[in-house]
């Protein structure tokens, strides 16, 4: 077994009935939400499939495996979980997006200076973590 393997076990929790369901229903949640996300310019796609990918691994391996051998966004994932590498594409999405609801947020709750440098540092900081992570050379481009 793997180190990896033997980490992720370490970390599993055995998960009751009520808890299995609870998080393949929040899989659904956040795999809908990346669907969704696929087709609004403003909301983001790849994270939310990440976080069904992990939701549907704590809960239903049959699930997670069809997520991981999906033909579009599969890839991805695979690419996410083994080397936390992010396509070049996402990225420039991601980042995208972030700007593009400061600039909303900025003209539609016309904020104070301070909630606004304050918005601006968290969004700063998320495209900071965003464009810092590895890009993988042939990794597959996002279901974005």
């Amino acid at each position: 077994m793997k180190k990896s393997e033997e980490q992720q076990r370490r970390f599993r929790l055995p998960l009751d009935g009520i808890g299995r369901v609870g998080f393949i229903v929040l899989g659904f949640v956040m795999l809908l939400l990346g669907i969704i996300g696929a087709f609004l310019p403003v909301m983001p796609t790849t994270i939310f499939l990440i976080l069904a990918a992990w939701c549907f691994g704590r809960s239903s391996p049959r699930l997670e495996a069809w997520m991981l051998a999906h033909p579009q966004f599969g890839p991805v994932l695979r690419d996410w979980r083994a080397h936390g590498a992010i396509p070049r594409r996402a990225k420039i999405m991601a980042c995208g997006g972030m700007a593009l609801g400061y600039l909303l947020f900025w003209l539609g709750a016309r904020p104070g200076s301070w909630l606004a440098a304050f918005v601006a540092l968290i969004m700063i900081a998320c495209a900071a973590y965003v464009v810092t992570r590895p890009e993988r050379k042939g990794a597959a481009q996002p279901a974005e």
